[in-house]
């Protein structure tokens, strides 16, 4: 697909580091897949994706956990 940011570049598969901040609380995925610009390295996830990722970060933060650090690659979603 084409970058919506730079218009110029095309995106590839890859894969990220989402930190996401609520006050004093910080959660952190690693290994998101995520499509990437090749000309800009503006990331691109999907509405599945980005759904997990809010909903395990809200259950962290309604623990209290001040860090959260998860692999994507080592979760389990079945």
């Amino acid at each position: 697909m084409r970058c919506a940011m730079c218009r110029n570049g095309e995106t590839r598969e890859g894969k990220s580091v989402i930190t996401l901040t609520g006050g004093t609380l910080v959660a952190v995925f690693r290994n998101v897949p995520a499509k990437i610009c090749h000309d800009c390295s503006e990331e691109y996830f999907d509405k599945e994706t980005t759904n997990m990722i809010l909903q395990m970060a809200i259950e962290s933060f309604k623990k209290g956990v001040a860090l959260e650090l998860k692999d994507w690659d080592k979760l389990s979603f079945s």
